[in-house]
């Protein structure tokens, strides 16, 4: 089963520490990782987007990692599996 997980992290400067270190422990399950948001040459947006890939078979990690993210203020984690 494959297993792509969307992160959105409303402040982002707030979370991003706490964020980072919970993809570094699971960092292993992870295949694919990309992280965007707004930003130019002023400012940057407090908003982000990561988009994580999980290697196959690691549909309970990824849940895991979701219920430890969802505990984190200003993080919102949903997930397609197929």
């Amino acid at each position: 089963m494959k297993v792509i997980m969307g992160i959105q992290l409303e402040q982002r400067q707030e979370v991003v520490k706490d964020v980072q270190d919970l993809l570094s422990e699971y960092g292993c399950y992870i295949k694919t990782r990309l992280g965007v948001h707004e930003a130019n040459e002023n400012s940057c947006s407090e908003k982000g987007l990561i988009l994580l890939e999980f290697i196959n078979s690691s549909h309970d990690m990824a849940k895991e990692l979701e219920i430890k993210l969802n505990k984190l203020r200003h993080v919102t984690v949903k997930t397609m599996e197929f």
